[in-house]
């Protein structure tokens, strides 16, 4: 086992003025691997982080750490300094004294995670993947779920010799943990097939008890009493049933007749395997045009049919590691952690003229991979859909530019700050896009579905104008969902508390901008995105004719400080109370009175006095029933494009 012996050491040294003796004193300061959160890759039981950077730890009694999980299929680490008087993620490390840094795994906030400390120099440039029980010092090395070729059944035109190259390209990762890799060959009236699975030993496969099950190859057996030539293996090592072995020869009754056979019906054999050849090629070249087509099915964002995207597909990363055929137009969108671009989908693999679907991508750099994760999973989640809520079609992991996308629907009227600025709108569109603002943040904060099962609440945490588009027919949906953050009751108040102060400081809520939000309390989150709900509604109802004269836009709280900051908005939200103006000639209209009075309830200094999205939604709905009406089809023009998704 590899050991580290170096340390930092800093020398102090202190002359005396009044001789020439030196009084030398060292202070030990490990230098250890220090990255956010990157994807590794395991070899063996020893598991690398993609992380280059090693920085010399503040304290002396710091040690070097790493914090290991794998969601998704996806194995993720984090490195650093620590100080081991310390809990680390919640957990208190007994052992630190290693060169190596040997994982334990705790159960910590609903998911598995494994923790480390080492001492030595960089002794976290790689971990150990083992697991500490409650009275042993060390067990053995934890068993990692296995890695599979996963594709049911597919037509091969292997023969019961050699090697067998299975066509699967789809790997999968094994439900539980005594799943192995399991491979089967047939032949039924001259038709040849693989099958590849994971599948639990202690259940019959076809039958038969699978006996070679600890093999890190997966060699061929014939399976007797069977009408069809039939061979099936199981192996335990990752992949491994990629490869099928033939090593012995066919069923005797079969392997005394097969001489005469290819020589009588060489030429017959000859069609067979071109047919069964063309056959496989077509159903495979059928399948990727269909999953293309399958997907972008699920994408409706023709403007001219006012229906916006859908996503079926939004639950998993490209899990065969297909990227998506995408060609990116223009930039659309530029925030703190990614680019948007517009971009064309082609639509179909065999068409002579290209056809294309206009999405929009989000494009994130390597080093926003926690960024982009955290935007991914809350997107990925089903219960997410809803028509005010933008709507996703996949994330990829492009790793030849070394970036992450998010690829979602794209809305040609582009933001609501942007639209906002260039349009005076009616008092139907004011319901239109007001109704649909608020229900798209009530269906987030839901803890439940239209139907009645459960949810899990989702905060936004960064409602504004700019991170809420338009769509074709004039009602709104939220996007960039980068700083949300689901609501799960088994959240700690110290895990609510790393979330941090975030958000845009020209729409914090009072209690956020004092640091002082309820941690006990999960209602107190979507108190201030009501808040910033409010903000949004007044910009909105400030720029409709029915209140007469409409002034040139201008975002909450004035055009005064272009990007105001945390403490200068908390002179005007804390210290002196205010709020945009709601101009008197508001009150000669009964729907506007009605609309400023909700958007001052929403407002309130105190966040227990604020209405929530639900009772929002509720009076909107009570007036708008009336007089929404449909809005008339017009051409698109220039300054109606844009996706500013900050």
């Amino acid at each position: 086992m590899e050991r580290f012996c170096g340390f930092g050491s800093v020398l102090v040294a202190c002359c005396l003025m009044s001789g020439a003796s030196v009084m030398v004193h060292t202070v030990s300061h490990s230098t250890c691997k220090s990255c956010g959160p990157r994807p590794a890759s395991s070899i063996g039981h020893k598991c690398y982080p993609d992380c280059n950077v090693s920085k010399v730890c503040p304290n002396p009694e710091d040690v070097c750490a790493a914090v290991w999980w794998r969601e998704a299929g996806i194995v993720t680490m984090e490195t650093m300094c620590h100080n081991p008087a310390r809990p680390l993620y919640s957990v208190m490390l007994k052992d630190y004294s290693s060169a190596e840094c040997l994982l334990i795994s705790k159960h910590v906030a609903g998911r598995n995670l494994r923790v480390c400390a080492c001492t030595g120099d960089d002794c976290n440039k790689h971990v150990l993947l083992s697991k500490l029980s409650d009275q042993e010092e060390l067990t053995r090395p934890f068993k990692l779920r296995k890695l599979c070729r996963f594709c049911d059944i597919e037509y091969s035109t292997c023969n019961a010799t050699g090697v067998c190259e299975s066509t699967c390209n789809i790997t999968s990762i094994c439900e539980s943990p005594n799943e192995v890799c399991v491979g089967a060959w047939k032949r039924n009236e001259g038709i040849s097939s693989v099958e590849t699975v994971c599948h639990d030993v202690a259940f019959p496969f076809y039958g038969q008890y699978l006996t070679d099950n600890n093999s890190s190859t997966c060699v061929l057996k014939p399976v007797k009493g069977t009408e069809e030539e039939f061979y099936m293996c199981s192996c335990n090592a990752d992949e491994c049933n990629a490869k099928l072995i033939f090593n012995v020869p066919p069923l005797k009754d079969k392997r005394t007749c097969l001489p005469v056979l290819l020589v009588s019906l060489v030429p017959l054999l000859v069609v067979i395997v071109l047919l069964v050849s063309s056959f496989y090629i077509y159903r495979v070249l059928r399948q990727q045009k269909l999953k293309i087509k399958g997907m972008e099915s699920e994408i409706f964002i023709n403007d001219d049919d006012h229906s916006d995207s859908s996503s079926a597909k939004a639950n998993n990363l490209n899990h065969n590691n297909e990227l998506l055929p995408i060609q990116l137009d223009s930039l659309v969108g530029k925030g703190r952690f990614a680019e948007v671009y517009r971009a064309k989908l082609k639509q179909g693999l065999m068409s002579a003229g290209e056809a294309f679907q206009t999405v929009a991508v989000k494009i994130f750099p390597y080093e926003e991979y926690a960024s982009w994760k955290n935007e991914w999973e809350i997107f990925s989640d089903s219960e997410l859909r809803h028509d005010n809520i933008l709507h996703f079609l996949t994330a990829e992991d492009r790793k030849t530019e070394r970036q992450y996308w998010l690829i979602t629907a794209y809305h040609e009227r582009g933001n609501l700050q942007d639209f906002l600025s260039k349009h005076i709108v009616s008092w139907e569109e004011l319901c239109r896009l007001g109704v649909s603002l608020v229900r798209g943040v009530a269906h987030l904060h839901s803890d439940q579905m239209v139907s009645g099962q459960p949810k899990v609440p989702i905060v936004h945490r960064d409602l504004k104008s700019s991170n809420i588009l338009v769509k074709t027919d004039l009602t709104c949906c939220l996007c960039d969902l980068g700083l949300s953050l689901r609501l799960d009751n088994s959240l700690s108040p110290d895990e609510l508390a790393n979330s941090g102060q975030v958000g845009t400081a020209r729409y914090m809520a009072p209690e956020v901008l004092e640091s002082r939000i309820d941690l006990e309390n999960i209602e107190s989150f979507k108190q201030a995105d009501v808040y910033s709900m409010a903000l949004v509604l007044w910009e909105i109802t400030s720029r409709c004719s029915a209140i007469g004269d409409v002034r040139e836009y201008e975002p909450p709280f004035g055009k005064l400080r272009e990007h105001p900051c945390v403490e200068s908005m908390k002179d005007d939200v804390i210290r002196d109370r205010l709020r945009p103006e709601i101009p008197a000639s508001w009150s000669q209209h009964t729907g506007i009175q009605f609309v400023s009075s909700a958007i001052e309830e929403c407002w309130d200094h105190d966040p227990e006095a604020r209405l929530t999205a639900h009772c929002v939604m509720e009076r909107f709905d009570d007036i708008t029933s009336a007089v929404i009406l449909p809005i008339s089809s017009e051409p698109k023009s220039s300054e109606d494009s844009g996706n500013d998704d900050k």
